[in-house]
């Protein structure tokens, strides 16, 4: 291990890459901690304390790293940019267009890159602008004593609209900056920002459930996290490999094909998407119960979804994230497409006919392993719920999300230092 460490270094290239990297990380958690001009200081300690006991604004906190509540310039973090992504895949289900710049190789991904540039912008300036507005006078300005927490000093347009765009600024800062992490750096840049936001949280949470719950909880609660990260590993790693086989084909004197190869599907195909999904969908009633006027509907929002240890939240998040995770699933891998690609290139999976009983394999394989997939996503966003409900903690450092995101993110990345240290002869860190 601590070799392989010594490796990373002593190739100057992956060294630059990784100093490169935590640069960029250090410069982003600096812009996540300046607040922006305008801002009562005061009130956003106040609100600061609200955000750790979960629920809706705990969870829009994780991904910014504390910087939402703070009000910071790069507030809304990585979330506009991961939105814009997500859409765009989403719209290329739907629309012919950009179906045909993802089958357009190099130049197609740079049309796509340029339009989910556009929407990160225009979600961002959205975004701004309501959560100025909600953290002046919302839900999200709001006590648990039901009092207001108004951060904006002055609310009026010049206020306003400097804040919205000093916001919007960092978010374009923040997407540039998880690009330069994708071009010249280690990993996947969006993956590494969100990975430095939600680890960045873990050590103050720790030391919130020492100081409520004792060594005995906090011991416990170090227990749980470490079974849940070796779960996720494990799960993450899982597949199923469909062998297909490639038949021989004669080109004048010379013989091509007869290799054989396989089509991996992850049991975790979704990934933290469903997750994303589940939480955002939650979070429509909470808004809405801000302009019903029927007392009935916002006393039942109030008392059910707001707190992530109602019995009634906990059982529509794990329903939804498993209905989320079949929904991504089917968008993400097509076995009609699969199934046209390996027909086109002359392939068959042995023992089924090419076409649509190829089709009918993979879809009827896929429903199969999706199925203990989402279980799993359920049972691992839903295992911090309940430890918060028993033990009646206001925080806890291992949520579901969390650790998804950081054990996936960590494997991935080490994946990429460790090709780089075999193209190089190094002895890696999978390679034992």
């Amino acid at each position: 291990m601590f070799s392989s460490m010594k490796n990373m270094f002593k190739v100057p290239d992956l060294r630059n890459k990784i100093i490169f990297t935590l640069v960029v990380i250090a410069i982003y958690r600096i812009g996540s901690n300046i607040t922006v001009p305008g801002i009562d200081f005061g009130q956003v300690q106040v609100l600061q304390r609200e955000a750790k006991a979960g629920g809706v604004l705990g969870f829009l906190n994780l991904f910014s790293g504390g910087a939402l509540t703070q009000m910071a310039v790069f507030a809304l973090g990585i979330m506009p940019y991961i939105t814009a992504s997500i859409i765009m895949q989403l719209l290329a289900v739907v629309i012919p267009k950009i179906e045909q710049w993802q089958k357009q190789g190099a130049v197609g991904q740079k049309k796509i890159t340029q339009w989910t540039r556009y929407m990160t912008v225009g979600l961002a300036i959205l975004q701004a602008t309501g959560i100025t507005y909600q953290f002046h006078n919302g839900f999200l300005g709001r006590g648990s004593a039901g009092t207001n927490i108004d951060l904006i000093k002055k609310f009026d347009v010049p206020h306003v609209a400097f804040i919205v765009l000093t916001i919007t600024a960092g978010t374009a800062l923040v997407m540039w900056l998880a690009e330069l992490i994708t071009q010249r750096g280690i990993g996947n840049g969006m993956s590494i920002l969100i990975f430095a936001n939600v680890v960045s949280r873990m050590p103050a949470q720790l030391g919130t459930v020492k100081a409520e719950g004792g060594l005995v909880d906090f011991i416990g609660v170090l227990v749980f996290g470490v079974l849940m990260i070796l779960a996720i590993v494990f799960v993450e790693q899982g597949q199923r490999r469909i062998p297909v086989q490639f038949a021989k084909r004669q080109v004048g004197r010379r013989l091509y094909g007869g290799q054989s190869t396989y089509i991996p599907l992850k049991v975790n195909q979704a990934g933290v998407i469903p997750i994303i999904f589940a939480s955002s969908v939650l979070y429509f009633p909470v808004l809405l119960s801000n302009v019903i006027s029927v007392k009935s509907i916002v006393n039942f929002i109030n008392k059910n979804l707001v707190s992530p240890t109602s019995l009634v939240y906990i059982l529509f998040y794990g329903l939804l994230i498993i209905f989320f995770t079949y929904f991504y699933t089917a968008i993400t891998f097509d076995p009609h497409q699969q199934a046209d690609i390996i027909r086109k290139q002359g392939g068959f999976i042995p023992g089924i006919r090419p076409g649509a009983p190829t089709e009918k394999y993979l879809g009827g394989i896929l429903n199969r392993i999706t199925l203990p997939g989402s279980l799993f996503l359920a049972t691992i966003a839903l295992l911090p719920q309940l430890a918060l409900r028993l033990r009646h903690l206001n925080a806890f450092p291992f949520g579901g999300t969390t650790v998804l995101i950081a054990v996936g993110v960590a494997l991935e990345t080490m994946k990429q230092i460790d090709s780089q240290l075999m193209m190089r002869n190094y002895e890696g860190f999978l390679s034992k």
